[in-house]
């Protein structure tokens, strides 16, 4: 399947999620950028509330593309002492790292979120989305990240991905939906018509709209 663009894929996956619709106790969220526009469809179309979660790699100075951790929303931080303890890197290295990219994820956090609560799923039942994966590293952090918030159940929801990453990232979740599984498998973007990069101010414009209908749910 070629998916027209990311709201498309969100509405061919909440077709898929149907068994959480209007569910109290489950909340949606998208991983900003490219996830934010297919997570509003879910969450529109099973009358969801719609959060996000961030998340800020950790990279090695010097070599900031290889990660030794990550930190997330809710001031999560994961580490990979494997690397670590491999190069050699002190307690100063990782504090400093861990401090630049605290404020960058801070702004993030800051520009998306606006005046909405920071984010809580504690005792709720979380369906993570994102536009597709490749390798699975960002989902993994981000799992291990939202383990530690105590969610009831985690769900990952994608709408493509290698059938071997699914694989191994299902033993990590509760449940794990994709739609596509294609091989071979390039790059995420092979499996969209439009694929354009997701600006800061589409994804505010989708939140306050989610935020604005759980609103009116509400009252």
């Amino acid at each position: 399947m070629i998916f027209a663009n990311r709201a498309e894929a969100g509405r061919e996956l909440a077709q898929q999620l149907k068994k959480y619709s209007y569910r109290e106790d489950a909340t949606v969220l998208g991983v900003p950028r490219g996830g934010v526009p297919v997570a509003f469809e879910v969450a529109s179309a099973l009358r969801l509330p719609l959060d996000i979660f961030v998340l800020g790699k950790l990279g090695v100075p010097g070599c900031e593309e290889l990660a030794f951790g990550a930190i997330a929303s809710g001031g999560i931080r994961i580490l990979d002492w494997n690397i670590i303890e491999t190069l050699g890197l002190t307690a100063l290295d990782i504090e400093r790292v861990t401090q630049s990219e605290k404020l960058k994820l801070e702004h993030r956090e800051h520009l998306y979120r606006g005046k909405r609560p920071p984010l809580d799923v504690s005792a709720r039942t979380v369906i993570l989305i994102d536009d597709g994966m490749a390798t699975g590293s960002s989902m993994r952090v981000a799992i291990r990240a939202l383990r530690e918030m105590k969610p009831t159940a985690l769900a990952i929801a994608i709408p493509v991905a290698p059938r071997s990453t699914c694989k191994s990232l299902r033993l990590n979740v509760d449940e794990l939906v994709c739609l596509e599984m294609p091989e071979p498998f390039y790059a995420v973007g092979q499996f969209y018509r439009d694929f354009s990069e997701v600006s800061d101010e589409e994804v505010n414009e989708l939140l306050n709209r989610a935020w604005a209908t759980t609103l009116m749910l509400i009252l």
